[in-house]
């Protein structure tokens, strides 16, 4: 890339002046260039140009520094030159490993909330699947490193993919703590998004940062083919392990693939991210880096060791740095024994000769089909009942029903039955968890909006059943009790968990089934939560209980489970297994992290599949319990141990964590000043904007002028300025007790908006003060006698403030450093970092502006010099970074060749082994072999054009300093 395109330059096209934000190499041999306007004709505009096109029209000229013009500052206090220099100072991208900007979020981060971003931040492509236990914030966590990003300059497009159930939830987090408005590409946002667009044109570049469920998608083919001809800059996909190979290639797990190539950063969350077979772990991994691992089924920690590709923290491990942030859950088990009516049902169930195959089966496949319908009776009668029917249906479907089978429909009839005979007083759980509502040792109220409640059950049958049944005997009105289930449509999801945490609503009780554990919030308003029906696997234990259990929760978490008694030993053997699962859930919780390390199967499904098998054998609780402990070592042999930095999951106090964050200078004492000051010059030169502010609450409101609300438009239509007023708070509290009250409104979105730099209004504000300054100039500011200028500036000296900056290939900045450089006698005598010297010089408001005229001439003659000056101090910079970063190249393009080179070896040696036929081994080690050629020269191509930088910096006057007409040697 031309260092003439360089992010930051300005150009003039089509006499217009833009300020580059990014240049992309193109197919005719010239760049694509991403501009934001500056001039008044395209302010707040931002345009995409083909040089070559431009070029040929000679409507395109790169600004040269060194023809600068100067113009002296008349304004009061400097304010025009001050508020000139801080922007241009909030232009500058870090690049370096730490955290500039994502701990000053909306929110009050803990120290380990950072180190996902810490750890990112030290590879060259931001590439991490965030495996932290449920309930730590990983939502959080994410939007921190997205956040850095941002700051980066590479995160203008985003795409975030979720659970149907979760895009509210996800969307309003990214937007309340962060600011980062991502468009919600549900069924209705999608339907919008085509009314708004031409037919033919790709929706994900209508919004630059969207959210969409993976699920719409993968049913859609239109908007798969538009992703494929999308780019983002940052990819975030929740839930990952939705994604992941299980077995086949899934048409999700084919779409992540897909989207894994689509961005430089990749983003993964999940607290369950692996099933614990190697080849669909390999597969999440080969999406973060497609050179991980060489054969999926066989891979060690010495292949990926430096990679950083994933950290996984669980409560016991940064329990140290959040006693205010997690409280301490209390576990109420109730037991109860099963009427005389549930004995009955129980016995029936035993009494019944289930078939395989048409004949008798008192061994394992005919004890499986009891257990799966003792699984329905454990839920409820409903949906035993349901269970049975289908049994019945399915035998008599048949086209030959066995003598055997007959016997069975006959006991299966007579189970049903049974079930019916269980009335609602005599379904003990159920009796019981009407007295549990209704005693004052439980203490909850259904008049109490801010104590609601949750209920699990596996069954649908069992929530439907449950919402009749209270609603009559809790006298609940139609609005007060909820089902929740995957079954539902994304609006409905959404709408309901939407509900569920505004205080206004009548939602009082929410019956979930275990769709509804994964991921979504319930803890704003709800610290009860009553399992109804044990689960059958660990993990599904985990997901239920961090619904309310979770980083943000204010009250004490109440857990209570249901237990079931029966006086039969082999139903009553089967329930204690249950309670075992029960109990190694609460063990992980205190001392472990991982409940999957029991099992071992690191899914849901395959722990019920345990389960069910355990008791289909008769396994005794006991042999079950011994069966499944864990490793001393608490990893056992979970294949994260292989990824993760051992030093990640330490816990680090707030006082290390500061080590990590960069405090930002600047000439203001706080954004709100920067804006507030903004506002009134900006004002002062031309009425253009209609504001007041509140000192003491840190507050502004104002009526968005047509070239800011014009920004709006394309964002989210959630976060536009309610009755035409944007009011904007940099106070923290304020702004936390807004999110909360904003749970009340219908639309539960904030009023109020966060006042920091990542805002579109300050963003706005910021492109307004560069256009102030005239096209291509700097201002010249003739500073009083003070004792701080006496101290800074000689007589007859004038400091030149520098800006330098160097992108890599990729157009991201690299080295961007702000000089002082003194001039004297018409030459230069020192250059001196600009921060250190601005400090100096206390540049604040209450410096006086005579306003005397000087001879702006003895400047202009400096120009070349000073650039010069500063080109040789950048040359160093640039010389010392290639020599470092070709050794770093050099190591990284030989590792890549190494690991190509084996895994040609290894798809070699699969190839010997096989039987086929020669042609067909031909044809495959072909395809096979191509694949890998494409994989690795993408990298390396990429590792290239990440570690190169150009040879020319981009040099821009600042603006420049001297001592008033009078006191000029």
């Amino acid at each position: 890339m031309s260092s003439l395109y360089a992010p930051g330059a300005r150009v003039l096209i089509r006499d217009c002046e833009w300020i580059v934000r990014r240049a992309d190499a193109c197919d005719d041999g010239g760049y694509i260039l991403t501009v934001d306007g500056l001039s008044e004709l395209v302010n707040g505009k931002s345009a995409r140009f083909l040089t070559k096109l431009e070029e040929q029209a000679d409507a395109i000229r790169v600004l040269d520094p060194a023809e600068t013009r100067f113009e002296q500052d008349l304004t009061p206090g400097f304010e025009k030159s001050r508020l000139f220099i801080e922007t241009q100072l909030r232009q500058i991208s870090p690049a370096d490993e730490k955290i500039h900007l994502g701990h000053k979020a909306a929110m009050d981060p803990v120290p380990y909330q950072l180190d996902p971003a810490l750890q990112a931040l030290k590879q060259n492509r931001q590439r991490i699947l965030i495996a932290d236990a449920v309930g730590l914030g990983k939502t959080l966590e994410a939007g921190i490193l997205m956040t850095e990003l941002m700051r980066r300059g590479r995160g203008k497009r985003i795409l975030v993919l979720t659970l149907k159930s979760m895009m509210t939830q996800f969307q309003k987090e990214m937007w309340n703590r962060f600011t980062i408005p991502l468009t919600r590409l549900d069924s209705a946002g999608l339907q919008r998004v085509r009314n708004h667009i031409p037919g033919n044109h790709n929706p994900f570049y209508y919004y630059d940062k969207s959210i969409i469920s993976i699920d719409t998608l993968k049913q859609d083919n239109e908007y798969r083919r538009h992703l494929e001809q999308a780019y983002w800059d940052i990819i975030v996909i929740d839930e990952v392990h939705n994604v992941a190979e299980r077995g086949s290639s899934s048409q999700r797990a084919q779409l992540a693939q897909l989207l894994s190539g689509r961005s430089d950063t990749l983003i993964m969350l999940s607290a369950t991210p692996h099933d614990g077979k190697a080849r669909s772990f390999a597969s999440l991994m080969n999406m973060l880096d497609p050179t991980a691992i060489s054969d999926p089924d066989d891979y060690a920690k010495e292949d990926f060791r430096d990679k950083g590709l994933v950290i996984r923290r669980f409560k016991k491990d940064i329990r140290d740095q959040v006693q205010q942030e997690f409280k301490e859950r209390v576990v109420n088990d109730i037991y109860l024994n099963a009427s005389p009516e549930e004995e009955a049902a129980y016995q029936a169930l035993l009494d019944v000769p289930f078939t395989y195959r048409g004949e008798h089966s008192a061994t394992k496949n005919g004890q499986l089909v009891r257990i799966g319908l003792q699984k329905a009776i454990f839920s409820s009668p409903a949906a035993a009942e349901v269970s049975v029917q289908q049994r019945i249906k399915k035998l008599e479907a048949k086209q030959e029903v066995s003598e055997d089978e007959q016997q069975e429909i006959q006991a299966l009839n007579s189970l049903l039955l049974s079930l019916r005979n269980i009335t609602p007083a005599s379904f003990h759980k159920y009796r019981d968890l009407l007295n549990l509502l209704g005693s004052k040792d439980y203490g909850w109220k259904k008049t109490d909006t801010e104590d609601r409640l949750v209920i699990f059950s596996e069954r649908i049958e069992t929530l439907n059943w449950l919402h009749s049944q209270l609603q009559g005997d809790l006298k609940l009105k139609d609005d007060a009790i909820r089902i929740l289930h995957g079954g539902m449509g994304d609006i409905e999801q959404q709408e309901i968990v939407e509900e569920f945490g505004k205080p206004e609503s009548k939602l009082r009780v929410l019956l979930c089934s275990d769709v509804a554990s994964e991921g979504i919030n319930l803890h704003y308003l709800s610290h009860r939560l009553v399992h109804f029906d044990l689960p059958w696997s660990l993990m599904v234990f985990q997901q239920r209980n961090g619904r309310v259990d979770r980083y943000g929760q204010e009250q004490t978490p109440i857990i209570t489970y249901l237990i079931n008694q029966s006086d039969s030993p082999k139903v009553r053997g089967d329930q204690r297994i249950l309670e075992i699962l029960k109990e190694k859930d609460e063990q992980a919780y205190k001392n472990i992290g991982d409940p999957a390390t029991f099992m071992k199967v690191h899914d849901a499904e395959a722990e019920e599949a345990l389960t069910m098998e355990a008791m289909a054998e008769g396994t005794d609780a006991k042999a079950f319990d011994d069966k499944y402990q864990a490793d001393d070592s608490n990893e056992g042999d979970d294949l994260l141990a292989l990824f993760l930095n051992p030093e990640a999951a330490q816990p680090k106090t707030e006082e290390e964590a500061e080590q990590y964050t960069v405090e930002r200078y600047s000439l203001f004492p706080s954004d709100y000043e920067f804006a507030r000051q903004a506002l009134e010059a900006i004002n002062r030169e031309r009425k253009q904007v209609h504001f007041t502010a509140n000192n003491d609450k840190q507050t502004l409101t104002l009526t968005p002028p047509d070239d800011l609300d014009y920004r709006f438009r394309f964002l989210p239509p959630e976060i536009r300025p309610v009755d035409g007023s944007l009011v904007l708070t940099a106070d923290k509290q304020r702004f936390e007790n807004e999110i909360r009250r904003s749970r009340q409104d219908e639309n539960a979105w904030p009023k109020l908006h966060y006042l920091w730099p990542q805002h579109p209004a300050i963003q706005w504000l910021q492109d307004k003060l560069l256009a102030q300054v005239a096209r291509h100039s700097a201002p010249v500011l003739a500073l009083p006698d003070t004792d701080a200028v006496k101290q800074a500036l000689q007589p007859g000296q004038s400091v030149f403030l520098v800006s330098g900056l160097i992108p890599n290939r990729k157009a991201h900045p690299v080295i961007w450093e702000w000089f002082a450089i003194k001039a004297r006698n018409g030459e230069v005598t020192a250059i001196e970092p600009a921060e250190r010297w601005l400090q100096s010089l206390q540049l604040d408001n209450k410096l006086p502006n005579r306003a005397q005229p000087i001879n702006i001439s003895q400047l202009e003659a400096l120009r070349q010099p000073v650039i010069n000056a500063a080109k040789a101090e950048m040359q160093q910079r640039q010389q010392a970074y290639t020599e470092q970063k070709n050794e770093e190249l050099a190591e990284q393009l030989k590792a890549l060749e190494a690991l190509q080179q084996w895994q040609v070896k290894q798809i070699e040696l699969q190839l010997e082994k096989s039987a086929q036929a020669e042609h067909f081994k031909a044809a495959r080690r072909e395809e096979r072999i191509g694949r890998i050629e494409k994989v690795f020269d993408d990298y390396q191509a990429w590792v290239r054009d990440t570690l190169t930088i150009e040879p020319v910096p981009f040099i821009q006057i600042i603006a420049v300093f001297t001592r008033e007409a009078g006191e000029q040697a």
